[in-house]
């Protein structure tokens, strides 16, 4: 099997995606300006981001969001679940994805981290 890593353009040890068998990995997203610091906005506004930042991601690599099988999410807040749902249920076209989502501090304050896994065969 071959593994092949896309590098981070970010000044952290980590790999934008990784391609082994027919899988691809996303490391996490948060919604990041074009200086590293975290958008201001709420979560609608972080959550779009963080998907459209997905999206290009997956384009780059041959794929669509309707080739994400799972999806791992952390909010920073539980209460902001039910505006989060409303912006990714708009990405996914009714193709959506397995998921998880917990609770936790997040980079620089942000309020949503996404985390995905898409199928390449």
């Amino acid at each position: 099997m071959t593994i092949e890593r896309y590098a981070s353009a970010l000044p952290v040890p980590l790999s934008t995606a990784v391609r082994a068998g027919g899988f691809v990995f996303l490391s996490g997203v948060v919604a990041l300006d074009v200086n590293g610091k975290v958008l201001e906005g709420d979560i609608r506004v972080q959550t779009r981001a963080v998907l459209e930042k997905i999206q290009l991601t997956l384009q780059d690599l041959g794929l669509g969001l309707n080739d994400v099988v799972r999806a791992g999410i952390w909010l920073a807040d539980l209460s902001d679940s039910a505006a989060f749902n409303e912006e990714y249920a708009q990405f996914f076209s009714g193709a959506l994805p397995s998921r998880s989502a917990v609770q936790s501090v997040l980079y620089g304050g942000a309020r949503v981290e996404i985390e995905i896994q898409a199928w390449a065969s």
